[in-house]
């Protein structure tokens, strides 16, 4: 019971370090390369990067005040537990992205400033690399986040209170969401360019989050077809530390009984147990598929 326990805190110790990481190259993104390029994109920040850039009140601060309205909402329609995280989170961003601008603004040299004195890292004219990198950063942030069971609130809130209620999925309502607060920084700066430019950071955002959410999660399945079944078997198992399962089958064309190992395994692993099993039976029939989302012992933790 006490190991278990244990176990449990270091999991949840864990889940805070990389949530914190994560919310670091994402405030980072924000401050270093949107808000001095004057690029917005969905979710709160994207509210509190147009109010800033509208009236010059902190985001940091927006964010925060947006997030506690909605977070006093959440609790009461979606339950304490959804919020535990996401309240750290809010907390840890408003903190970090109040830090980085400080940084950025104070301590960093740049080649050039905006009108207002803030430094420009790539230099006037570089919105579009601004807009690329910062996106990146914001995406690899949110993945991190994501996969250590964390949200930074906003517009995921918006999304869960509705979908509670409404039949409207989850990604449509953000989407939703998204698509007005990017469009609105248009009777900000009366220019379809920065609209684009929220866009293009929006669609960045969403590719990388995919790309670190499924890489975490990549699996692959064996289908592995040899005479030597049990031998091939006991040695992923006790050099991998892969279950197998054996199945019973027939060959068709030779009318004979075949024995199929069926296992599955992180993607890093392939490699090992192709060798294992040439060194074992060159003969050997292999087939070899990947498979998102594996959950249960020695993978993915069902939620």
């Amino acid at each position: 019971m006490y190991k278990l326990e244990k176990a449990e805190l270091m999991r949840e110790v864990k889940d805070y370090i990389y949530i914190t990481l994560g919310l670091i190259s994402y405030s980072l993104g924000w401050a270093a390369f949107l808000l001095p390029y004057q690029i917005t994109t969905g979710g709160t920040t994207g509210i509190g990067a147009i109010i800033y850039y509208a009236t010059g009140f902190p985001i940091q601060w927006s964010y925060f005040i947006i997030n506690a309205v909605l977070m006093t909402f959440a609790i009461r329609m979606l339950g304490p537990r959804f919020s535990i995280k996401t309240t750290y989170a809010i907390f840890m961003l408003t903190f970090l992205l109040w830090l980085f601008q400080l940084i950025v603004n104070n301590y960093i040299m740049a080649p050039d400033m905006t009108p207002d004195g803030k430094p420009l890292l790539l230099g006037p004219g570089q919105d579009f690399m601004a807009c690329i990198i910062g996106a990146a950063m914001c995406g690899v942030g949110l993945g991190i986040t994501f996969n250590y069971n964390g949200s930074t609130g906003g517009t995921d809130i918006i999304a869960a209170i509705v979908n509670k209620y409404k039949d409207v999925s989850l990604g449509r309502m953000i989407m939703i969401c998204d698509v007005v607060i990017i469009s609105s920084c248009y009777f900000i700066f009366h220019d379809w360019r920065r609209v684009i430019f929220g866009f293009v950071t929006l669609f960045i955002i969403g590719v990388v989050l995919d790309w670190i959410i499924n890489s975490a999660r990549q699996s692959v399945q064996f289908l592995i077809f040899s005479k030597k079944y049990d031998e091939i078997a006991d040695h992923i198992i006790k050099d991998t530390n892969r279950g197998v399962t054996v199945l019973d089958g027939t060959g068709w064309y030779s009318k004979g009984d075949v024995k199929v190992l069926v296992v599955l395994a992180k993607k890093r692993q392939s490699l090992d147990i192709f060798r294992m099993v040439k060194r074992i039976d060159p003969n050997a029939f292999i087939s070899q598929s990947s498979v998102i989302g594996v959950y249960g012992e020695g993978f993915d933790k069902l939620k």
